[in-house]
């Protein structure tokens, strides 16, 4: 894993890049898509979570009782920004199966052109837990920045922020924006065009995992 900048981690690892490339493929069908997404947020989060405070926990194993290491201290929730968040929620809790789910809705306000909150559900405590944060797409930032303004307000103080694909538009927007998260990026990308997609990129992902258009 490369670190870009103090709060900025590119990912390195060789499955991770080759299953995005497969992503991108404009062949690949809806199933396989899916997949993909889930096994990629999967990789990234076996490589994010990799400072999860452990302590030890007494075990009775069928030969004797020992101490042994269990992980500590904040319990984790993922909150998947809809709806192409969606699709990473699962490879997350093939990991880490206790962790409860949230979900903010976002839409375009037509009028300010900026990102508007249509659905906001987060688990309680919020404050006593780590948050993950999904989408596959950082574009540019401004919905990204608004999940994290909406839970930073529930009084989170832990975040974690995993795309799958950044323009760099968008990932200097969101780090600049909240330089005290985490941000985690499986590759970055070359730039925007004109109507704010990214590219090379791999269209439009919510339609790519759900199989509209």
């Amino acid at each position: 894993m490369e670190r870009k900048s103090g709060n900025i981690m590119i990912m390195g690892h060789p499955l991770i890049k080759h299953k995005i490339s497969l992503l991108r493929d404009k062949n690949t069908g809806t199933g396989e898509f899916r997949s993909l997404v889930e096994e990629i947020a999967m990789l990234m989060a076996y490589e994010s979570l990799r400072s999860l405070p452990l302590e030890d926990a007494e075990i009775e194993t069928p030969i004797e009782t020992c101490k042994s290491p269990v992980i500590s201290g904040k319990k984790l929730a993922v909150v998947p920004i809809l709806r192409a968040g969606l699709g990473m929620v699962d490879g997350i809790l093939k990991l880490v199966p206790s962790a409860k789910v949230g979900h903010i809705g976002l839409c375009r306000n037509e009028e300010t052109h900026l990102p508007q909150e249509y659905y906001c559900k987060l688990p309680a405590q919020l404050n006593e837990r780590e948050v993950i944060l999904l989408d596959p797409m950082l574009a540019t930032g401004g919905s990204a920045s608004a999940a994290v303004e909406l839970i930073k307000a529930k009084g989170c103080k832990s975040i974690k922020f995993m795309c799958i694909i950044a323009a760099p538009e968008g990932l200097d927007v969101l780090a600049k924006a909240h330089p005290d998260i985490e941000i985690y990026v499986g590759n970055l990308d070359r730039c925007l065009n004109e109507n704010a997609y990214i590219c090379p990129g791999l269209g439009d992902a919510g339609d790519r995992i759900f199989g509209t258009k």
